[in-house]
C-alpha cells in the first residue's frame, strides 16, 4: 500500500475514534450494546422492524437503555413506567423533538411536528386554540364528521357491492374533515387533485417505513449525496406545500379580517397583528409548514387506521356481527350515529380501541429530546439527546393486555361487559408532544366505523381465516397489506 494512503487511513481512523469518544463521553447515559465506530449499533438492529429490535434489547438492558444510530446516542424508554415518568411526570424536560434528518430537511424547523423551542410552542398553542374555535371537540365539528360519514356511505354505495380496494375512499373522508377546517371547503371523491394529494401522503407513509429511510435518518449525508426514495418523499412534500401555497394566496385575495372562515384566515390575521414583533413566529414559512403538518397528520394516520380496522373486521366476522347488533339496538337504521351513542355502546368502543392497540400504528412514536441536562433514574442525559418512547411496549404489554398478539376487544371490557379504560393506551403519545388532533381522530374513528357498519355488510373475497393482517412495512409506521372487499348494502 502507498505509504501516503496508509497514513491518511490511520489519521482518519484516529479522528473518527476521537470524535466517537468525545460524543459518547457526554453525560452518564444508560447502558446499552457496545457501538461500533461511525455506524453505531446499526448492525444489531433490523431495519425492517426497528421497534421489534429495540424490544429485544430491552430484555437484556432493561427499560431504559442507550443505542447509537450512527454516531448519535439515543435513549430508549421501554414499558409503561419509564414512558409515563418521562412523557407525563417530566413532560417539559422531554418535550423536545428528537433528530429525524429527512423530516428536518423537509420542514426546516418550521411548523408543529418537527420544530422546537419558541417556534413549536407558538405554533402548537395557536393551532390548538384555532382548532377548538372551529369546533374540534365540540358539536360543530361532530356535524362535519357526520356529514362526511354520509358522503362516505354514498360513495361506497357507488361500488355496487363489487370488489374494491378501500384505500382512497377511506382516505377521502378524514382528509375532507381536516380540509373543511383548514381550507373551508371539501373535495369531491373523484377530484383528481384530491386523489393526487392522498396518493402522496399514502406513498410517504409507506416510504418512511422502509429500511432505506431508516438508513437515511441514521446517516444524513446520504440524503444530500445519494439517489433513492428519500428524494421522492422530499418531492411529494414540495408538491403538497405548493398546493397549500396556492390555497394561501387565494385566501389572501379574499380575506376579511372581521370574518375568518378557517385556519388559514386565522393565521393570516395573526401574521398581520404580529408583523411588528421582532421575534416574529407567525411567518409565511410557519403557515405553509403548519398547514401541511395538520393536513398530513389529519389525513394519513386516521385513514390508515380505518383501512386496517376494516381488515381486522373482515378477519373476525364474529366481532363485526356483535358491533352491528349493538348498532341496531342503540342507534337503529334511520338516524346517523353520534358521539353520545358511544357511552351506550361499550363493545363498539372496545373494538375501536382494540383496533388501535393491535395496529400499533406508530410503534416508536416520533423521536423526543430532552430540553436540558437531566438526571433520569440515576443517569445523566445531556440536553438535546434523542429519546425514543416505545409506545409499542405499552400497547403490547402482556400484563395489561393478556395475549397482546391476538385481536380481542375483551382487552377493553370488564367482567360485566362495560368499557374499561387503560392507562397503557397511548397510540397518540402523551405529554406535551401528544397528537394535537387526538380528539378529532377519536371522533372520526368511532363515527366513520359505526356509520359504515350501520349501512353495509363487509364481505371478504377470501376465507377470513386466510386473511393475513401482518403489516407490509414496520418502520416509522405499520402499513397494512393491500386488500379488496365488497360493501353489501344492508
Amino acid at each position: 500500500m502507498d505509504p501516503l494512503v496508509f497514513l491518511v487511513l490511520c489519521l482518519s481512523c484516529l479522528l473518527l475514534l476521537s470524535l466517537w469518544k468525545q460524543n459518547s463521553g457526554k453525560g452518564n447515559l444508560p447502558p446499552g450494546p457496545t457501538p461500533l465506530p461511525v455506524i453505531g449499533n446499526i448492525l444489531q438492529l433490523d431495519l425492517k422492524n426497528i421497534s421489534k429490535s429495540l424490544t429485544q434489547l430491552s430484555k437484556v438492558y432493561g427499560p431504559v437503555f442507550t443505542v447509537y444510530f450512527g454516531m448519535k446516542p439515543t435513549v430508549v424508554l421501554h414499558g409503561y413506567e419509564a414512558v409515563k415518568e418521562a412523557l407525563i411526570d417530566l413532560a417539559e424536560d422531554f418535550s423536545g423533538r428528537g433528530s429525524l434528518p429527512l423530516s428536518e430537511k423537509v420542514n426546516k424547523g418550521y411548523g408543529i411536528l418537527f420544530s422546537n423551542g419558541k417556534t413549536w410552542k407558538e405554533m402548537r398553542r395557536f393551532s390548538l386554540m384555532t382548532l377548538r374555535n372551529f369546533g374540534m371537540g365540540k358539536r360543530s365539528i361532530e356535524d362535519r364528521v357526520q356529514e362526511e360519514a354520509r358522503c362516505l356511505v354514498e360513495e361506497l354505495r357507488k361500488t355496487n357491492a363489487s370488489p374494491c380496494d378501500p384505500t382512497f375512499i377511506l382516505g377521502c373522508a378524514p382528509c375532507n374533515v381536516i380540509c373543511s377546517i383548514i381550507f373551508q371547503n371539501r373535495f369531491n371523491y373523484t377530484d383528481q387533485d384530491f386523489l393526487n394529494l392522498l396518493e402522496k401522503f399514502n406513498e410517504n407513509l409507506r416510504l418512511f417505513s422502509s429500511p432505506w429511510i431508516q438508513v437515511c435518518n441514521n446517516f444524513p449525508a446520504v440524503i444530500d449525496y445519494l439517489p433513492g426514495s428519500h428524494n421522492t418523499i422530499v418531492k411529494n412534500f414540495a408538491d403538497i406545500k405548493t398546493y397549500v401555497l396556492e390555497k394561501v394566496k387565494e385566501h389572501q385575495a379574499s380575506l376579511d379580517i372581521n370574518n375568518p372562515r378557517d385556519f388559514i384566515d386565522c393565521f393570516l390575521i395573526k401574521m398581520e397583528q404580529e408583523k411588528h414583533n421582532p421575534q416574529l413566529e407567525f411567518t409565511f414559512e410557519n403557515l405553509i409548514t403548519t398547514v401541511t403538518d395538520l393536513f398530513g397528520a389529519g389525513t394519513e394516520t386516521t385513514s390508515t387506521t380505518l383501512r386496517y380496522a376494516l381488515l381486522l373486521l373482515l378477519k373476525h366476522p364474529e366481532v363485526t356481527a356483535k358491533v352491528q347488533e349493538e348498532i341496531d339496538r342503540v342507534i337503529g337504521r334511520h338516524r346517523s350515529p353520534c358521539m353520545q351513542d358511544r357511552s351506550h355502546m361499550p363493545y363498539t368502543d372496545a373494538v375501536v380501541h382494540e383496533a388501535q392497540r393491535y395496529i400499533d400504528l406508530i410503534p416508536s412514536d416520533l423521536p423526543h429530546s430532552v430540553t436540558r441536562d437531566i438526571k433520569f433514574r440515576n443517569y445523566l442525559i445531556p440536553k438535546g439527546t434523542t429519546v425514543i418512547p416505545l409506545l409499542t411496549s405499552l400497547l403490547n404489554d402482556d400484563k395489561e393486555f393478556p395475549k397482546p398478539e391476538v385481536f380481542d376487544p375483551g382487552h377493553f371490557l370488564d367482567e360485566s361487559g362495560n368499557f374499561k379504560k387503560s392507562d397503557y393506551f397511548m397510540p397518540f403519545s402523551a405529554g406535551k408532544r401528544m397528537c394535537v388532533g387526538e380528539g378529532l381522530a377519536r371522533m372520526e374513528l368511532f363515527l366513520f366505523l359505526t356509520t359504515i357498519l350501520q349501512n353495509f355488510t363487509l364481505k371478504s373475497l377470501v376465507d377470513p381465516k386466510d386473511i393475513d393482517t401482518t403489516p407490509v412495512c414496520s418502520g416509522f409506521g405499520q402499513v397494512p397489506p393491500s386488500y379488496q372487499l365488497c360493501f353489501i348494502p344492508v
